[in-house]
């Protein structure tokens, strides 16, 4: 595939990214300012936030970046931030909704009470996205959502979407990545049958080696977890496991490549999705059920309180 970062189309055009102060969420940012892109930078934390913000100045002269700060297990933080947005009514015309929780030992919950990777990885990003659709209509943006490789093997959980009765870290974390790439085919059906010119996908990094592997998983635990030691010595012996570099590629091939159409899930080409060149991928079976992603949009639209609307 082409790689539209080839050439510098993206001055002028304002861009977010939220887990934007590590991991995918920095590269991305940074990768996007150096083509011209105004970025927004999302992030949880203020502090590694403006770290995030140094780097990208260093490595990017002249860049034009800016942070601000938003929990996405809160949907306090998301209203506030988006408040901000919407008073300067600037259009925003690329999103990343990138940021992430993965698989904590034991079950924890948002500010909201919300199962920690569902309400941060799902309904984090529904809020903030129903919150800008404005602005995101008003830029005929492109809507990018990350999700997993493990969404092919995840359900819905209808009875318990929460986790509540018993929760498995895995399970619980292919549901919130298999709602992520729902969500992103629903906004695209939802925005072309509404008129809202936004382009939605879902895209996947393969596997990836960043902090999410140390992050999550020790969340709960006593002792180290043994996630971050192991993808380590993979990527060192160059097996199953990418860097961030590489892992990025899906990702902006969604989010700014013309050629890349709606209502497509993007990843790697390598044997299975866990490394290689970005590329279309059929849709996941787990996801086929158009059906099954509006009783998800509805549900989550009813836990959020919010309505996507343009005005």
């Amino acid at each position: 595939m082409n790689d539209v970062f080839n050439s510098g189309d993206l001055a002028g055009r304002r861009a977010l990214v939220t887990g934007a102060s590590g991991g995918l969420g920095l590269v991305l940012a940074s990768r996007l300012a150096s083509r011209g892109a105004d970025v927004i930078l999302a992030a949880r934390d203020s502090g590694r936030g403006e770290a995030a913000l140094s780097r990208i100045r260093s490595d990017v002269p002249g860049a034009h970046v800016a942070l601000r700060v938003v929990d996405l297990a809160s949907l306090a933080s998301v209203t506030a931030a988006t408040d901000e947005l919407r008073a300067e009514g600037r259009p925003i015309n690329l999103l990343i909704n990138n940021a992430g929780v993965m698989t904590p030992a034991t079950r924890h919950v948002t500010a909201d009470g919300f199962e920690l990777q569902f309400g941060t990885n799902h309904l984090g990003h529904v809020a903030l996205t129903a919150r800008l659709l404005p602005l995101l209509s008003a830029g005929r943006a492109r809507v990018t959502t990350v999700t997993s490789s493990a969404a092919r093997q995840a359900k819905i959980n209808w009875a318990d979407l929460q986790s509540t009765r018993a929760y498995s870290p895995i399970r619980a974390y292919g549901q919130s990545k298999l709602a992520n790439l729902l969500f992103a085919l629903e906004l695209d059906r939802r925005s072309r049958d509404a008129g809202w010119g936004i382009v939605s996908n879902a895209a996947h990094p393969g596997t990836t080696l960043t902090g999410l592997y140390a992050a999550g998983p020790n969340l709960g635990r006593t002792k180290p977890a043994p996630h971050a030691a192991v993808m380590t010595r993979l990527a060192r012996w160059g097996v199953l496991v990418h860097g961030v570099e590489q892992g990025i590629r899906p990702v902006l091939h969604a989010a700014t490549d013309p050629g890349a159409r709606g209502g497509r899930l993007f990843g790697p080409d390598g044997l299975g999705q866990f490394t290689g060149a970005p590329t279309e991928l059929a849709i996941y079976r787990s996801a086929r059920d158009s059906a099954e992603a509006a009783e998800l949009w509805n549900r989550s639209v009813e836990a959020t309180g919010l309505e996507f609307a343009t005005l």
